[in-house]
């Protein structure tokens, strides 16, 4: 248990650092009945709990903001061996992503998602916000890897199924119920997870366009004649200019380009070629920069996985994860920064995001940490597409006073009960998800 201010001040404040709060505690299980213990105790008291792990969320859902106190599942890093046989393996909440993905490689297999985060993200908190990541349309999100989970209720109850049984209908799926749940259910503890083919080679590219339109085009056809294509990420020229500034970085092309895709295949063959055709295939295609070899590889991946790093230079952002349909991508991301403009003249707006399953992250900066305007039109704004106000990050705290843009009364009602069922004393993180 950590109580003095300078130990728990890394738990206090999200990672953007808009998000503060205050805890009279962090306390630190090591095991499942050490965790069974502190929520009895909660109980007994009606303490209110967060979970957190890393603490790389970005709706304020990991973070005392109610004076909650913290429980940091970092010490559950117990990892089993890999069942090659199955393709699976069994880890502690606490384990980083990259941990896992080098346990999986350690083996000849591939954890399938990853996110700019990993060496600091946990497998129990991408859990609990189901975290997406650049190989979504592969091979699906958390919810898709997780084949079995261990939590505690919180009613003080152990779930355990990590058999990892590919079929077993023997009624409700805790793990489906828990991921993305944000920690309102259950604390998870361990999970058994999906582990891939890891293909020999890899082919990556940055191909720069004239439009938002031909960008959103040009993936929508990649995806239809390559079985092979992993990640397709989008980018526009302002945020390329700020990374570079940022740190350092030379641009990737002579000339600047409105808009760029980062674009990457893996197969056991090289995919370079049908890459290749792919793209020279594509409609509105200005210029093409192709990595050569694992160097060239992580040179062109700086120039989007650090654009939350630089935005984060400029002040803590408003960070709203949205997804949009596909057909009306291109509208959004030419009308939403005007919006943003009519609301607050001070504000910018920096868009990015993964083009090929429709989630756009909207960051804005230069507005104050509570002023929420821009947040209220933006989301407003989603809605009215048809889309969604969260993709990937949650609904924390940040989004719950929109949830009922996307979800109906007898949605929201059927949600309360469930966490009423699992919850009964209302502990587990009882300030995000519902207004």
């Amino acid at each position: 248990m950590l109580t003095s201010p300078d130990q728990r001040a890394t738990y206090e404040v999200d990672w953007t650092g808009r998000f503060r709060g205050h805890t009279p505690a962090v306390v630190r299980p090591a095991s499942t009945d050490e965790l069974v213990a502190i929520i009895d105790a909660c109980r007994r008291t009606h303490v209110a709990i967060v979970p957190q792990g890393g603490n790389t969320g970005l709706v304020g859902g990991g973070v005392p903001l109610g004076d909650e106190i913290v429980v940091s599942l970092r010490r559950l890093t117990t990892v089993g061996a890999v069942d090659t046989s199955a393709r699976q393996v069994t880890v502690g909440a606490g384990v980083t992503l990259a941990d896992v993905q080098n346990l999986a490689a350690a083996a000849g297999l591939r954890y399938a998602v990853d996110l700019s985060a990993r060496d600091s993200a946990t497998i129990g908190g991408m859990i609990a916000t189901n975290a997406g990541g650049i190989n979504m349309i592969r091979y699906g999100g958390t919810r898709e890897q997780v084949i079995g989970v261990e939590a505690v209720l919180g009613s003080g109850q152990i779930v355990s199924r990590l058999g990892g049984l590919l079929k077993d209908n023997t009624g409700y799926h805790f793990p489906s119920l828990l991921c993305g749940s944000e920690g309102t259910l259950g604390i998870v503890t361990a999970a058994r997870l999906r582990l891939v083919t890891q293909h020999a080679h890899r082919a990556t590219a940055l191909v720069a366009f004239r439009t938002v339109v031909d960008a959103v085009a040009a993936v929508s056809m990649w995806r239809s004649h390559l079985d092979t294509l992993e990640a397709a990420e989008l980018f526009l020229d302002a945020g390329l200019q700020l990374v570079c500034r940022a740190f350092d970085l030379s641009p990737p092309f002579t000339s600047p380009w409105p808009v760029y895709v980062l674009v990457e295949a893996a197969d056991h063959v090289d995919p370079t070629e049908a890459l290749g055709r792919a793209v020279e295939a594509s409609s509105g295609m200005a210029d093409v920069a192709v990595a050569g070899d694992e160097k060239g590889r992580r040179a062109l991946w700086r120039y989007r996985e650090d654009h939350t790093l630089a935005i984060n230079t400029l002040g803590p952002p408003h960070k709203l994860d949205v997804t949009l349909p596909i057909d009306r991508l291109a509208e959004f991301m030419k009308v939403v920064p005007k919006a943003v403009s009519e609301v607050d003249r001070a504000a910018q707006t920096w868009l990015f995001g993964h083009v090929g399953d429709g989630n756009i992250h909207v960051n804005i900066t230069g507005v104050g940490r509570d002023d929420e305007r821009t947040d209220e039109r933006v989301l407003t704004y989603v809605c009215e597409l048809g889309g969604s106000i969260s993709a990937e990050h949650g609904i924390g705290t940040a989004k719950k006073q929109w949830l009922h843009l996307n979800r109906s009364p007898a949605e929201l009602s059927a949600m309360r009960a469930i966490k009423v069922a699992l919850d009964p004393v209302n502990i587990l993180n009882p300030n995000v998800l519902f207004a």
